[in-house]
C-alpha cells in the first residue's frame, strides 16, 4: 500500500525550559516494524512521540526517515501520520468525510476521495458506517474511523498515542488484535506509546522501555522479558522477583520460584519469608512472601502445587530457585523503581 522507511533518532534531545523530557536518545527502528515505546508518565515517550511526527520541535540531534532528514520539516512534509489518544474526529462530519478529509485538504475530487476513504473503511470493517456522526459510534468504532483516517494520506510511518487507553478492557484486547492485523496486512512502521506492559508484549516486534528521558532497554519482549538488564526493568515489566544479595541484586521469573517447608531444607540459593496473601488467579495461584532483608517476592504457582503444600497465611516458608534461573541485574538510573503496573 505504501512505502517503508526506517526511522533513526540520533542523540535527540527534548527541553521545556530546565526540565529534560528527553535526554539524549539514539534508536533505529527498522522498516516495517510494531515498536511500542513503553515506560510510566513522565519517561519521555510522548514527546518522542510528539518529535518524530514534527508536533514538537527537537532540542538538539537528528530525526531520519529513509535517507532523508527530517528534524526541521514540518509534519506534513514527514510522510507520518498520528492517531490521536483523544480520535480527534470532527463532529459535524459523517465518517466518509472524516476519513477523506485530508485528501479534501490536497485538492482531491470529493468522487476519488471517497473511494479512497470507502477501501479504508472496509480495512477496518466500518464501511457500513459511513453515514453517521462519530456521536452515533462507539469507542471503538470512533478508534477504527480514526485510523482510517490517518492511513488515506499512505504514510511511511504510523505513530499512535495511546491508542487503546479510552477503550474498555474487553474492547481494548480486540481492538489491540485488530491494530497488530493491520499493521501485518500494510506492511508499514507502526511506532505506539503506551504505559501498559501487556499491550506492548502482544503488540511489539520491538520494545522500547524508557526511564527518566533515556531508553532503559530495547529488544524483543521475549528479551525484555527474560532478560531485564536493570532493576527498573525487572518491576515494570514485572512478572520476576528481585532478590538483593549485598551490593548485588538479580531477577528471576516468578513462575520459576519454588516453594518449601523450612523442615525441607535447601541446598541452593534461598529467601526465607513468611506468606502475607494467596490469591487465586485462575491459571495460577499468587503467593505473596515477605521475605527477610527487604526480598518481597510473589511466586506463582500451580493449583495442584497448592493443594500437595497445604500452606496458609502466616506460615513460614523458604523461597529457593535454580541458580540457571536467576539473571543479573545493572543498577538502574534513578532511585525510584516503580511496580509492575505503574502509570
Amino acid at each position: 500500500m505504501t512505502s517503508k522507511s526506517t526511522l533513526e533518532l540520533v542523540q535527540v534531545s527534548k527541553l521545556f525550559g530546565n526540565t529534560v523530557a528527553v535526554d539524549h536518545i539514539d534508536l533505529k527502528i527498522p522498516e516495517g516494524s510494531y515498536c511500542c515505546l513503553l515506560g510510566p508518565s513522565g519517561c519521555g515517550k510522548t514527546s518522542t512521540l510528539r518529535m518524530i511526527a514534527g508536533h514538537e520541535p527537537v532540542t538538539s540531534g537528528d530525526i531520519i526517515i529513509g535517507a532523508n532528514n527530517v528534524t526541521d520539516l514540518l509534519p506534513a512534509g514527514r510522510n507520518t501520520a498520528m492517531m490521536f489518544q483523544s480520535y480527534a474526529l470532527f463532529p459535524h462530519l459523517n465518517v466518509i468525510d472524516n476519513v477523506s478529509f485530508a485528501l479534501k485538504m490536497r485538492g482531491v475530487d470529493k468522487a476519488e476521495r471517497h473511494a479512497e476513504a470507502r477501501k479504508l473503511l472496509a480495512l477496518v470493517d466500518m464501511q457500513a458506517y459511513e453515514q453517521r456522526l462519530p456521536a452515533q459510534l462507539s469507542g471503538g468504532q470512533q478508534q477504527r474511523v480514526a485510523l482510517a483516517r490517518a492511513l488515506i494520506t499512505k504514510p511511511q510511518i504510523l505513530l499512535l498515542d495511546e491508542p487503546l487507553s479510552a477503550l474498555d478492557p474487553f474492547l481494548r484486547l480486540r481492538m489491540r488484535t485488530e491494530l497488530k492485523r493491520l499493521q501485518r496486512e500494510l506492511g508499514i512502521t507502526f511506532i505506539h506509546v503506551t504505559h501498559g506492559q501487556d499491550e506492548a508484549m502482544a503488540l511489539a516486534d520491538l520494545v522500547v522501555l524508557m526511564n527518566a528521558g533515556k531508553i532503559e532497554q530495547q529488544g524483543s519482549p521475549r528479551e525484555i522479558f527474560n532478560y531485564p538488564r536493570t532493576e527498573f526493568v525487572a518491576k515494570f515489566i514485572g512478572g520476576h522477583a528481585v532478590i538483593r544479595a549485598g551490593q548485588s541484586s538479580v531477577a528471576v521469573r516468578n513462575d520459576r520460584l519454588i516453594l518449601k517447608s523450612p523442615s525441607d531444607g535447601v541446598s541452593g540459593p534461598f529467601v526465607a519469608g513468611t506468606i502475607k496473601e494467596i490469591e487465586y488467579q485462575g491459571t495460577f495461584v499468587r503467593v505473596s512472601i515477605a521475605g527477610e532483608e527487604g526480598n518481597d517476592l510473589a511466586a506463582e504457582l500451580s493449583d495442584d502445587t497448592i493443594d500437595q503444600m497445604n500452606v496458609s497465611i502466616g506460615d513460614r516458608v523458604l523461597v529457593t530457585w535454580n541458580a540457571d534461573q536467576a539473571h543479573p541485574l545493572n543498577s538502574s538510573q534513578i532511585a525510584t523503581v516503580p511496580t509492575a503496573g505503574a502509570a
